[in-house]
């Protein structure tokens, strides 16, 4: 057998993720936000881009001088592709929000004050020592965004050199605040403050308070009730005095972080019984090609330093420009997609809400599963329902005796009517809610029913039950 080395040439096709096409994916997977952003980086660090204002929409033209110069640029740059459609939509729905008045987030952003900032106002409201007003500002900030102290007594007192009973003192001021419970050092202090504030003097309340609170959680009433020789329905009737109460005094505060809002990608609305679907582009649609360099490439020196850079900015322009279309049509095609399938939803409500996978869609657009993963990825679409994340739509399920599939969703709905028409007094079981759903043509089995109820949050039957 013959070994030697030799020159073979052969020709393959291989996908090779160029700088421009890791951009397209990018583009394609950002949401609105973020693909704004983008675009105003682009237009800081590319002097060829620009957007289309207000007063160059309405301007006309004169149609031969300008016809004859663009032309001449189309013949020597091969903008034909760009021009044709600059500042058109490619066919997709206008997104029928008005550009000429961005949109600023800032706006929408109010201050209000912080658990702390409440707090303080109304400590120098008091008449206290400087040392007890120094003492007070310090418990406040070292409470956490629950209301919590987060230190200790003997610390404050080593730090200001001063007796625990004075730390003590201001602390149980500050416990009188609003809201009540804030200063607690744990659980059990906390709910017994907001108790000594609504007037409530029981013993027995006060001992479950401290020493079951575990049991309440979990429904072991028995258990309370041997220990405190009462009726379960008595220690019931403490659980829900204790339920009622606010573990966290200071969630409903402000906590300083940052303000979160949902910009949808996608609208969808319904006019004249047919659903319209709207791309939202405030950027897309309004860039083009300055004019200044327009006039320069038009100029008679080709090789100049100057020329080579605006070819090369006017290459990343064009792919730019081309990329967010693309992400445009690619987004309306799978909304419009999903639209169809979940026709049902749309028309009835959440109990008809389909199976489908992304298969489902990509057949349909045909497109991989990749792209119509990454065109729904972190976006939004608002519709007569709501806002829905799109991934929203996409749900796993069961199927029905008749073939059907129907979504998990549906089937907590069901669940959730199920359990909120049974005797509390007997709660229904897993086994009895699946056992109802297989009359209904759904076979799950037991443990499904338990998964699901945990993803609704609904406790268990032995949780649920009322004496």
């Amino acid at each position: 057998m013959r070994m030697g080395y030799d020159l073979v040439l052969e020709q393959q096709q291989k996908l090779i993720m160029t700088p421009e096409l890791r951009l397209a994916l990018k583009i394609l997977q950002l949401p609105a936000i973020e693909l704004e952003e983008l675009v105003k980086q682009e237009l800081e660090s590319n002097p060829v881009l620009d957007i289309i204002e207000d007063d160059q929409e309405e301007k006309i033209e004169s149609p031969d001088k300008d016809k004859k110069e663009e032309k001449d640029i189309r013949e020597e740059i091969d903008w034909k592709e760009y021009f044709q459609y600059q500042g058109k939509s490619y066919g997709v729905e206008n997104t029928g929000v008005d550009d000429s008045k961005e949109m600023s987030y800032e706006n929408l952003i109010c201050y209000s004050d912080t658990l702390k900032d409440y707090l303080l106002f109304q400590l120098h409201t008091l008449k206290l020592s400087k040392s007890d007003r120094i003492i007070g500002e310090y418990i406040i900030e070292s409470l956490d965004d629950n209301g919590y102290l987060c230190t200790t007594i003997d610390q404050i007192s080593t730090l200001f050199s001063v007796s625990e009973e004075k730390v003590e003192k201001v602390l149980k001021i500050i416990q009188t605040f609003e809201p009540s419970g804030v200063g607690a050092l744990n659980l059990a202090e906390c709910l017994l403050i907001q108790i000594e504030a609504l007037g409530f003097k029981d013993e027995k309340l006060e001992v479950i308070v401290k020493e079951h609170l575990d049991d309440i959680a979990g429904n072991r009433l028995q258990n309370i009730a041997k220990k405190l020789s009462i009726s379960a329905a008595e220690v019931q009737d403490y659980g829900d005095i204790i339920k009622s109460l606010e573990p966290k005094p200071g969630r409903s505060f402000f906590c300083g972080t940052e303000c979160r809002y949902v910009v949808p990608d996608v609208f969808v609305e319904k006019i004249h019984n047919e659903y319209i679907i709207t791309v939202n582009d405030s950027y897309g649609s309004r860039l083009m090609v300055n004019n200044y360099y327009k006039n320069i490439i038009n100029s008679e020196d080709k090789s100049s330093e100057a020329m080579t850079f605006i070819n090369d900015k006017l290459s990343s322009a064009m792919w730019l420009i081309k990329s967010l279309e693309q992400r445009k049509n690619t987004l309306y095609k799978v909304v419009k997609a999903i639209v169809d399938y979940q026709i049902d939803f749309f028309e009835k409500g959440d109990r008809y809400l389909k199976t489908m996978t992304l298969k489902n869609i990509a057949d349909e657009v045909q497109v991989h599963e990749s792209t119509v993963s990454r065109a729904i990825s972190g976006k939004y679409a608002q519709t007569p329902r709501g806002i829905f994340e799109i991934k929203y739509f996409f749900k796993s399920g069961v199927g029905n005796q008749d073939g059907e599939e129907i979504s998990s969703e549906s089937i907590k709905k069901m669940m959730k009517s199920i359990i909120d028409m049974e005797d509390t007094a007997k709660p229904i079981s897993d086994q009895a809610i699946a056992e109802l759903l297989a009359e209904k043509g759904f076979r799950i089995s037991r443990r499904t029913v338990a998964k699901y109820r945990d993803e609704i949050g609904i406790p268990s039957s032995s949780r649920r039950k009322r004496y």
